[in-house]
C-alpha cells in the first residue's frame, strides 16, 4: 500500500497519513473484507483477478482478491458545518471576526507553540466552523475550533468567542490528543470529534459515519493545503 508523505507535526520527518482517510471525490466507499478488516476507499476497479481499491487521486491503492470484498457501503461527504450567529451585543474586541491574515497569524503562533503544522490547524478550523468566530453547533460547541463549554473551561479558555483564546485552547487540546495517541492523526482527530472515550472504547476510529467523514474531511483539506504550498514553492 502506498501512503502520502506529509507530516502534521512541525519539525518532524515526513510520516504517513493513513490512506483510508485520503481525499475523496464524491464520498468514500466503506469496504468490509472477508477477513473482517474494514477500510475506506475513493473507488474500486477490477484488475485481472483482483479488485484494486484506490485511496487517493489514483496513486494510493491496494489489490485484493475479488471474493475478499463482502460488503460495500457509500459514505457521503458531510454537510457544511451549521453556523448559528448570536446577536451582536458584545464588545467589538470579543465578537470581532479575524481577517484571513489575522487568522493565519493566530494559527501559526499556536502551531509553533504546540509543534503542530499550522495547515492542520487551519484544516480543523475549516471543518469545524468554516472560519467563523461566532459559530455555534447544534450541541453547543463554540467558536473557531468548536470547543464545548466544559472542555473550554478545563483548557483555561474564558471566552470561546475570542479568536485567540479559542485557537489556543483548541490547539492545546489537539496537542494533548496527538500525544495521547502517539501522533496518530486519525485517532487524534476522531477523538477531537467524538471524544477520547469513544476512541478508547473501540480501540480505534469509532464506527460512526459522522466521525469517519470528519476525519476524512480534515485530512483531505490538509493534504490539499500542503500540496498547494509545495506547488507554490516550486
Amino acid at each position: 500500500m502506498i501512503f502520502s508523505q506529509i507530516s502534521w507535526r512541525t519539525g518532524l520527518a515526513a510520516v504517513a497519513i493513513f490512506a483510508i482517510f485520503a481525499p475523496m471525490a464524491h464520498g468514500l466507499e466503506h469496504i468490509t473484507l472477508a477477513n473482517g478488516f474494514e477500510l475506506d476507499c475513493v473507488r474500486r476497479e477490477v484488475v485481472g483477478d483482483k479488485i484494486r481499491l484506490y485511496f487517493g487521486s489514483g496513486q494510493s491503492y491496494m489489490d485484493v482478491a475479488k471474493n475478499a470484498v463482502v460488503r460495500v457501503e457509500t459514505i457521503p461527504d458531510p454537510p457544511a458545518p451549521v453556523v448559528v450567529r448570536e446577536a451582536a451585543k458584545v464588545e467589538a474586541a470579543i465578537s470581532a471576526q479575524p481577517t484571513i491574515v489575522e487568522l493565519k497569524e493566530l494559527l501559526a503562533r499556536a502551531g509553533a507553540q504546540h509543534n503542530i503544522d499550522a495547515e492542520l490547524l487551519a484544516s480543523v478550523v475549516h471543518a469545524e466552523s468554516g472560519g467563523q468566530v461566532r459559530a455555534v453547533s447544534r450541541v453547543g460547541a463554540q467558536g473557531l475550533m468548536q470547543l464545548m463549554p466544559g472542555t473550554a473551561a478545563v483548557l483555561g479558555v474564558k471566552d470561546a468567542f475570542v479568536a485567540d483564546q479559542n485557537v489556543e485552547g483548541g490547539t492545546k487540546y489537539l496537542d494533548q490528543l496527538l500525544t495521547r495517541y502517539h501522533d496518530n492523526i486519525a485517532l487524534a482527530l476522531a477523538a477531537y470529534n467524538a471524544g477520547p472515550a469513544a476512541v478508547d472504547r473501540y480501540h480505534g476510529v469509532p464506527p460512526f459515519r459522522e466521525t469517519r467523514a470528519y476525519v476524512a474531511r480534515v485530512i483531505r483539506e490538509f493534504n490539499k493545503r500542503k500540496t498547494t504550498l509545495l506547488a507554490q514553492a516550486k
